[in-house]
């Protein structure tokens, strides 16, 4: 089965692309929301993470302590550099394992990440698809909808790898822009996933 890897910046619209897609039937592996509740439910991720920063990672009810460990790695890159070492392979196996359950008729499945490429998982797809907005639409849709300031935008921006870096590693470009139909080039890369 075709595996399509699917990532964008912050704000880009990639989650608003992919609902399109799963109205064409296609199932969609959501890594970001995967990777939050991994956190608490895969036991290898649970101790390498109380291993790393120390037994209040987890509160006694088996919750993730996410003050205690945003604490410690948004103001240091190692430490989080640490954190995405220990999550990047969880969400991988958790990838495998969504593959195996996932409805076989389907012609293709997304992956979709908001760090496909930053953790390299675009190379366990076949193709992958960046989904690019220009910067101020971006930072008005993630203010409009997290309640945040432009400057914590920014700083989230920041950490990701920027649409320039992205455009050298993706297969193929879809524009939300405003101005181009998100829904026909998503007809037209489906199109073209299906001959394949």
């Amino acid at each position: 089965m075709l595996k399509i890897g699917i990532t964008g910046g912050i704000g880009s619209g990639k989650t608003t692309v992919c609902k399109v897609f799963e109205t064409l039937g296609i199932p969609v592996f959501y890594a970001d929301t995967v990777a939050k509740s991994i956190m608490v439910v895969d036991p290898l991720l649970i101790e390498g993470v109380k291993q790393a920063f120390g037994p209040s990672s987890y509160f006694e009810d088996g919750a993730l302590n996410n003050r205690h460990i945003a604490g410690i790695v948004f103001s240091n890159p190692e430490e989080l550099a640490k954190l995405n070492a220990l999550v990047h392979p969880a969400v991988f196996r958790a990838f495998d394992h969504w593959l195996e359950a996932v409805d076989t008729d389907a012609p293709y499945v997304l992956k979709e990440a908001a760090l496909l490429f930053e953790s390299e998982s675009y190379k366990m797809c076949d193709q992958s698809i960046l989904v690019i907005a220009p910067h101020q639409l971006k930072l008005e849709r993630v203010i409009a909808r997290d309640a945040v300031t432009a400057d914590q935008v920014t700083a989230r921006m920041d950490k990701q790898f920027s649409d320039e870096q992205k455009l050298k590693l993706a297969d193929f470009i879809l524009y939300n822009n405003e101005s181009q139909s998100v829904i026909t080039q998503v007809m037209e890369l489906h199109k073209q996933f299906l001959k394949h």
